[in-house]
């Protein structure tokens, strides 16, 4: 102990016997029946971006390269990522565990909405127990071998982003943004509480970023220019993809059929996640 100790140990940088602020372990334990190798979370600053369906993508590439795939839907007051697969059963626990439902081609996924009654039923819960939800999801779910899982994270920088950063061993994360300015302002912030909880950052993508015209094949850019650029350039990310708006790949998500979607806008991020 030092000489001139105020006995305050936030203060101080000092290694001693007598420290009382040791860090709290706030890890939760995977299910002693899962094996997950990769986590990789998808936040955005704000709604309304497009983060689920990027998400839904993003696992459905991987698929595609026949990697066993997991979403785990962390977005608790807001879940989409049923319906975008179609998955209208409810999940179910068994000695082991909760076991997730699997989509179509075999990729796992467990949401609140695959637990209620009712899926159209608000989940009307303070920010503490939404946090311990994704926990429960993290440790109760059985999650036999899979390789790459995706958590679909509520936006914003709030309890979820918080719990799951600490909780759960992220290997980084994915920015989900569009051209609007004050999107691009707003995850800023998103990017900012990553570096700070020293949770890597993939990269960056801009969703909704241009419309194909059909009848001259030209782009317009719906929502304003793109900042995507300039927010890449002043923290040193990748833009991993600008996707456009897409009438059918909006239809395909309504329908819970965006394991058939098709276009080469992420097609680079899978090798980017391999390479993790």
């Amino acid at each position: 102990m030092e000489k001139d100790c105020t006995h305050d140990c936030s203060t101080c940088g000092e290694t001693c016997d007598e420290r009382t602020d040791e860090k709290v372990d706030f890890s939760a334990k995977l299910n002693e029946h899962s094996s997950v190798k990769k986590v990789i979370g998808v936040i955005s600053g704000k709604g309304g971006v497009g983060k689920s369906i990027v998400t839904a993508m993003l696992a459905v590439l991987m698929k595609r390269l026949d990697h066993n795939v997991a979403i785990l839907d962390a977005d608790i007051t807001g879940p989409s990522i049923p319906k975008l697969f179609g998955l209208k059963e409810r999940a179910y626990a068994n000695d082991l565990g909760v076991i997730p439902l699997a989509s179509k081609t075999g990729i796992d996924v467990i949401s609140i909405n695959l637990l209620l009654d009712n899926v159209t039923d608000p989940v009307i819960w303070r920010g503490p127990i939404i946090g311990n939800m994704v926990k429960t999801f993290w440790s109760d779910v059985v999650w036999k071998d899979i390789d790459f899982m995706f958590i679909d994270m509520p936006p914003g920088t709030g309890d979820v982003a918080l719990t799951t950063f600490q909780s759960l061993p992220v290997d980084g994360i994915v920015v989900v943004t569009s051209p609007q300015e004050l999107a691009s302002l707003i995850v800023s912030k998103a990017v900012k509480m990553a570096q700070m909880m020293n949770i890597p950052i993939i990269g960056i993508v801009e969703n909704m970023s241009y419309f194909r015209c059909p009848d001259n094949d030209k782009d317009y850019q719906i929502f304003g220019a793109s900042h995507i650029e300039e927010i890449a350039s002043e923290y040193n990310l990748k833009v991993l993809a600008k996707i456009p708006i897409d009438p059918h790949l909006s239809s395909l998500s309504d329908l819970g059929l965006i394991e058939l979607f098709k276009g080469s806008w992420l097609d680079k991020v899978p090798e980017v996640l391999e390479k993790l």
